[in-house]
């Protein structure tokens, strides 16, 4: 039965502001219609008052046209309510669709605050820091290696090249002086000698062979 018939405890939805706004729209829509009605009446009034003269015709149309302006003015009375509730009503409407964005924003906020505070929740900062520490420890020890590893064996840090090309100078003069020792070399006789060679000039014999062979 309840599905035939309905049910009285069936509750209709309630309407919305914008549901309200929409019917006094059409509230208003149509009082406008009712007015622009009136105004044409009383445009065809005034001509025919302009027409007559003054009598009981004339008295007539005046009084037909006093209830139009007076039904006239309560229409426009209540337009003007109608506006004033729907400015009233679109401006609650924009207060909650501004309100429910703030909350939607703050939501949003609350909901990334908690993932920060997870996020960063897991990091130590003295953690970090000391592992900064670390790293400027190795790098300097590196730093160190480095410099250690480029030093030259043997050499002095400071090599005075004053002194270095004076010494160069003095063995290019000694060379000069003493010449090439080589050629003094050549005609030295070697100490395994006691004596100088001599001389031994050629036999007429030993000329005659060598005539002979050739």
């Amino acid at each position: 039965m309840n599905r035939i018939f309905g049910s009285s405890s069936s509750k209709k939805p309630r309407p919305t502001l914008q549901d309200a706004i929409s019917t006094t729209d059409t509230r208003m829509a149509s009082i406008e219609v009712k007015v622009k009605k009136l105004d044409g009446e009383l445009a065809r009034y005034k001509e025919q008052m302009a027409r007559l003269r003054n009598g009981p015709g004339k008295n007539a149309i005046q009084e037909r046209a006093l209830r139009t302006l007076r039904q006239k003015r309560m229409y426009e009375a209540q337009l003007a309510q109608l506006t004033q509730q729907t400015f009233n009503m679109e401006s609650a409407a924009l207060a909650t669709e501004n309100l429910r964005n703030t909350m939607a924003t703050v939501d949003a906020m609350q909901q990334a605050n908690k993932e920060l505070r997870k996020t960063y929740g897991k990091i130590d900062i003295d953690k970090i820091e000391s592992i900064h520490y670390d790293m400027e420890d190795l790098l300097e020890q590196a730093n160190e290696i480095q410099e250690t590893l480029g030093r030259s064996y043997a050499v002095p840090d400071e090599i005075d090249e004053a002194e270095l090309q004076a010494e160069l100078d003095a063995l290019e003069l000694d060379v000069e002086e003493e010449g090439p020792s080589y050629l003094n070399d050549l005609n030295k006789v070697p100490d395994f000698v006691d004596e100088a060679p001599v001389e031994q000039l050629e036999t007429p014999e030993q000329k005659e062979a060598v005539k002979t062979t050739a």
